[in-house]
């Protein structure tokens, strides 16, 4: 089962653009000894939709040797375009991925029985288990509850990221949880209610820079041990919601530098913060130094 803090990792870049393969490998380390408990790669936060397909492979393949089977590695598969999505599905499950994460689809969205197909042929083509992906902030659109009862019912997909922010929403989810489908959060300001219904744990932004401190929250919580959880998750808080002041990665990114991790800058449009918020996202970590790592 996948449970605790699943980071949704970064893509380090060097000062060409170009991929940091040698920071990679460093990222990943760094959250193998700090207890992350599984890597999200290729997801919004890897700014995967501005890397080329084959620079894609190549973090896969890079990072799935370096893991080595460590902690579970989740990797974003979803498109807009069910045809592409079922392409890489059939690439990305061949090389070692122990998980797809299908997006919505954005833009062209569709209707209810489109979304059930899209999911069901991506979940046919994949030769590892799918999580869905819930964020309709991102697509436009959710994934209605009636959908989600028939798709968490087809033999290889196995949970959802849900990603809404709505809790009247999660608790639906919630009653379709099982031993073969699990919910884990999207949102880092409220992993302790979303697990507190269920979830397994967190895909999270957060982990980037407080990854002890994010797994320790969710071993809290999956020991139901909610008021110390609920106690360290208003400490975190601040900061949760400071690397939201603008679109992730862009404040997630930003932060890092600042901290010392320099993973270089962004694929356009991403363009660096604003900054007037950069100097507030700085303050509120620099406040509240003693939960990072």
């Amino acid at each position: 089962m996948l449970k605790g803090s699943i980071v949704a990792l970064v893509t380090p870049f060097l000062e060409d653009g170009s991929i940091n393969y040698p920071k990679l490998k460093e990222l990943l380390e760094y959250h193998i000894q700090n207890h992350t408990d599984g890597i999200v790669l290729l997801g919004t936060t890897a700014e995967a939709t501005t890397l080329l397909l084959e620079e894609q492979l190549k973090i896969i393949q890079f990072s799935i040797n370096i893991i080595n089977k460590r902690v579970p590695v989740i990797i974003g598969a979803g498109s807009n375009d069910t045809a592409k999505a079922i392409e890489k599905a059939h690439l990305f499950s061949s090389l070692g991925a122990d998980y797809l994460l299908i997006i919505t689809p954005y833009y062209n969205k569709t209707n209810t029985q489109g979304l059930i197909h899209h999911f069901e042929s991506i979940a046919n083509a994949s030769s590892v288990p799918i999580i869905l992906y819930n964020v309709p902030s991102r697509t436009g659109m959710s994934i209605s509850i009636s959908a989600l009862e028939r798709l968490s019912k087809h033999p290889n997909i196995k949970g959802i990221k849900e990603a809404s922010g709505n809790m009247s929403y999660a608790m639906e989810v919630s009653r379709l949880i099982n031993d073969d489908f699990v919910m884990l959060s999207g949102n880092d300001d409220i992993i302790v209610p979303m697990m507190s219904i269920g979830a397994t744990g967190v895909i999270s932004v957060l982990a980037n820079i407080c990854p002890q401190n994010t797994h320790t929250l969710c071993e809290l919580c999956l020991q139901e041990q909610y008021k110390k959880a609920s106690l360290l998750q208003r400490k975190l808080l601040p900061i949760a919601n400071a690397l939201f002041y603008e679109t992730n990665p862009i404040p997630v990114k930003a932060a890092m530098n600042d901290l010392g991790f320099n993973v270089g800058k962004y694929r356009m449009p991403l363009y660096p913060m604003d900054e007037e918020l950069y100097r507030k996202m700085v303050g509120v970590i620099k406040e509240n130094k003693e939960l990072i790592l």
